[in-house]
């Protein structure tokens, strides 16, 4: 699930993050860098005790920031991350010279394979390119 971020920035001062589909969610980040990471951390507290809402979509969202993205803001999906407190245990099929390595690399940086395995994946969610 993803939510519609609408960044902006005025001169000397961070970016901004709202979202139009969670009025009073938003957050702020002062690089470029941030701004995925601390929309994902604002969603994720947000619903922590608000039930969650579903995404009304890009299209609704941009007909809503029209004006802000006449004034140069863009719209940026965020990926909800929820729930980040409780550990499941899942099970994942790989190679097993693959699975040596993962291991291996793990161990050299002092994780485990399951937050090795973690962190790996929020990398790529957070820069899919």
């Amino acid at each position: 699930m993803h939510f519609i971020a609408i960044i902006d920035k005025d001169p000397d001062s961070a970016y901004g993050i709202r979202f139009p589909e969670v009025p009073g969610c938003f957050s702020a980040a002062d690089t470029v860098e941030e701004i995925v990471p601390n929309a994902i951390e604002a969603l994720s507290l947000f619903f922590e005790d608000r039930k969650l809402v579903t995404p009304l979509g890009i299209e609704v969202v941009r007909e809503q920031a029209a004006e802000s993205l006449a004034e140069g803001a863009v719209l940026m999906m965020i990926p909800f991350v929820g729930d980040r407190r409780r550990v499941v245990r899942v099970n994942l099929s790989l190679q097993k010279g693959f699975l040596d390595t993962l291991d291996e690399a793990a161990h050299t940086r002092g994780m485990t394979r399951s937050a090795f395995v973690e962190k790996a994946a929020m990398r790529e969610i957070l820069d899919p390119a």
